[in-house]
């Protein structure tokens, strides 16, 4: 239908003919056309903007479109046949009835929400995570215009299809005085980790003991598995320390009977903390293991505090009994003031002195740990899915994707199908800690695992699933919720903008970090964390397990950011990628050295600190008046003064002036400085109320490099 021409404006004026264009509205309406054809009537949803505007795009005033309101038939309550040009539009598409539709299907959203009663707006919603700005409107009951004002008043510019943080779902909710609650989702909130259902109950049979070695660094407790297992493994390690976890099961005879025990050894730097905690929620007992010469140190609290925390029964083995100095009885005296008092003082705690060097007493603290193991009754119910926990996990460039998985319920098979965290495969193969192929592991045994897809994070829960599908399903949506929540903790929100701007000028240190093994990038960051970041703050760009890849250069080069290399090799053509663009690549094997560098980089950022440096100190014996003003004569007690230096009058203690020395004379010479011993005249030209006995302290402000302290 070819639409009535607009109307003109009235030659020689800018008037509108209202009386024309109400006519034509009312052939528009079907009352009367041209030529006294009637006109097929409009549906106000093809009442476009547009209509309302003359041929030279100027609005028509308000009371013309009050008349075009007035003049608009009322829709019939029954469904209107469909309009040629729908039909139109259906048959063959064109951008003009797909306007159409659009404008239609618009129009009739809005008359079923003026239909709709309104809503009162609550008081407070939970959410579970982003939601887009119809949805929060939704939510809120409120137009989804509104959100969009609010936001953009806050200096924001989105749509309404856009994704809102939690941060900013929040700044909404409390601009509309709606709280805002978050929550996880029941799915996630379910604790995997719950190893034995009610139908296990009937097939429980006793599994061996899951030990964690635990302790501080330094104080044996590599040597003292070492001395255990009849292998050495602590040689290989850089510095002498275990950098990951491993998992390694003994075979010991009690009471003519073969029993097993697992060990996880956990690394003793206080850096490993999270892994020390994680080894502390997934074992049965903790072996605490503290040397007779030196007692009782920050990380053996850690360690107690972890166990603690994790209600683990400890077994104390106080190391190095065989040296010079060692005191048993002073270690188990600094132990009572954590709660651990040994059983022959009328405590609960076992304590064994062993020697792992020379192999004493390791069989009487083997025989402790089965009788703690007895008491607790461990269990578990073999015919069953696998459940468990990762224990460690790395990237072989031969093998793939290689975790080391400790089994507390069920049986895994070669063959399962195996969702750990949000990787998914299926078990290709499996190795015991002697390197032996095995076709099946049973509780409390751990075993590396090849076919899984991904990388799992170590501390990460796995299980195994009958359905492929389902196990595919869960492993895609954990992946999509861990890439969802990575781009939130980077996004830049209006709250950490405003505490930002509280703390002043916030620089950053953009950081990618690649390690041997997650465990030990886990651990990496958790320290990177406790340095204080109010001023400087550290922006982890990727934080995973493999080589450095040209991809990770490309980001670094995008970025400004530094590679952290821990223990990892570069990819093929990362490192000539690397020095085509300039991307700064650090290299370490100690995590010493590591967290020196990183700390020195950001109090590299930091602005110097003025700091008053003292020069020297005189007091005045003379005064003499000079014109208007006075000189006063000083003798030097100690250090020295410089011309043009700060200084501050003392009397009786008071400080009664602070300035600059103006003038010093040695002898009626200008000086430039005045060492101690010697006498000289001092001259203020703010300050002549001198005093004899007045003391002068001299001093000068200079720059400082500051520094930052780590967080315990």
């Amino acid at each position: 239908m070819k639409r009535p021409t607009p109307p003109r404006l009235a030659k020689g004026g800018k008037k509108w003919q209202e009386e024309e264009i109400i006519d034509e509205v009312k052939e528009k309406a079907g009352k009367g056309g041209p030529k006294g054809k009637r006109v097929k009537p409009i549906l106000d949803d093809d009442f476009e903007d547009d209509d309302l505007l003359d041929e030279e795009g100027l609005d028509i005033p308000t009371t013309i479109q009050a008349s075009l309101s007035i003049a608009r038939p009322p829709k019939p309550k029954a469904a209107r046949p469909a309009q040629p040009v729908i039909a139109a539009a259906i048959a063959a598409p064109t951008s003009r009835a797909n306007k159409k539709a659009s404008h239609s299907n618009r129009g009739e959203q809005n008359r079923r929400q003026e239909a709709e009663p309104k809503r009162d707006r609550p008081e407070k919603i939970v959410v579970t995570g982003p939601l887009t700005v119809q949805e929060l409107a939704n939510e809120l009951a409120v137009a989804d215009t509104e959100i969009v004002k609010i936001l953009f008043l806050k200096g924001m510019a989105v749509s309404i299809t856009q994704n809102l943080d939690i941060p900013t779902i929040t700044l909404v909710g409390k601009e509309l005085e709606v709280e805002v609650e978050t929550a996880e989702p029941e799915a996630e909130a379910r604790k995997i980790t719950e190893m034995i259902d009610v139908a296990d109950l009937e097939h429980l049979i006793r599994r061996p003991p899951v030990v964690t070695i635990m302790g501080h660094v330094d104080h044996g407790k590599t040597t003292l598995l070492d001395s255990i297992r009849k292998t050495k493994v602590a040689a290989g390690e850089a510095g002498g320390i275990t950098q990951h976890i491993g998992a390694y099961h003994v075979d010991i005879e009690h009471d003519s009977k073969l029993h097993q025990i697992v060990f996880l050894d956990t690394p003793g730097h206080e850096a490993f903390t999270a892994m020390r905690a994680r080894g502390a929620r997934v074992t049965d007992i903790a072996i605490l293991v503290v040397a007779a010469d030196d007692g009782v140190r920050p990380q053996t609290v850690e360690a107690i505090s972890h166990a603690q925390a994790a209600e683990v029964p400890i077994v104390v083995a106080i190391n190095k009994i065989d040296k010079e100095g060692a005191q048993p009885d002073r270690v188990k005296q600094e132990l009572t003031h954590y709660g651990l008092t040994p059983e022959e003082w009328g405590g609960e705690t076992i304590m064994v002195p062993v020697s792992a060097i020379k192999g004493e007493n390791l069989d009487t603290l083997l025989e402790m740990i089965l009788l703690v193991a007895e008491v607790g009754e461990l269990s578990a119910n073999p015919d069953r899915l696998a459940k468990g926990t990762v224990i460690e996990a790395h990237l072989d460039k031969a093998k793939g994707a290689v975790a080391t998985l400790l089994i507390q319920n069920g049986t895994l098979h070669v063959g399962d199908m195996l969702v750990a965290g949000s990787a998914f495969g299926k078990v290709r193969a499996m190795v015991d800690d002697r390197g032996r192929r095995v076709d099946a592991a049973s509780p409390s045994f751990a075993v590396e695992v090849l076919g899984l897809s991904d990388v799992p994070a170590a501390g990460d829960d796995f299980e195994v699933f009958e359905n492929e599908k389902e196990a595919r399903s869960i492993a895609g949506d954990r992946a999509d919720k861990q890439r969802l929540s990575r781009l939130l903790q980077g996004r830049v929100t209006l709250t950490t903008l405003s505490a930002q701007a509280q703390e002043g000028e916030l620089k950053e240190l953009n950081l990618i970090l690649k390690g041997d093994v997650q465990g030990s990038v886990e651990a990496i960051v958790g320290s990177l964390k406790q340095i204080p970041q109010n001023e400087v703050q550290i922006r982890m760009l990727l934080a995973s397990a493999g080589e450095i890849t040209q991809t990770d250069i490309d980001l670094a080069a995008a970025s400004g950011a530094v590679i952290i290399g821990f223990n990892t090799t570069y990819a093929s053509g990362a490192r000539q990628a690397a020095d085509e663009a300039g991307v700064d690549v650090r290299e370490y094997n100690i995590i010493y050295k590591l967290l020196e560098d990183i700390q020195g980089a950001l109090e590299g950022l930091l602005e110097p600190e003025l700091v008053e440096e003292p020069l020297g100190q005189c007091e005045v014996r003379a005064v003499f008046p000079v014109g208007k003003g006075a000189v006063a004569g000083c003798y030097v007690q100690s250090g020295k003064l410089v011309r043009n230096c700060k200084l501050r009058v003392r009397r009786g203690g008071k400080i009664v002036y602070e300035g600059v020395l103006d003038s010093l004379k040695r002898i009626k010479e200008d000086a430039r400085e005045v060492n101690a011993g010697y006498e000289c005249g001092i001259n203020v030209d703010k300050f002549h109320d001198w005093v004899e006995g007045d003391i002068i302290e001299a001093y000068q402000m200079v720059t400082k490099r500051r520094t930052l302290t780590l967080t315990r």
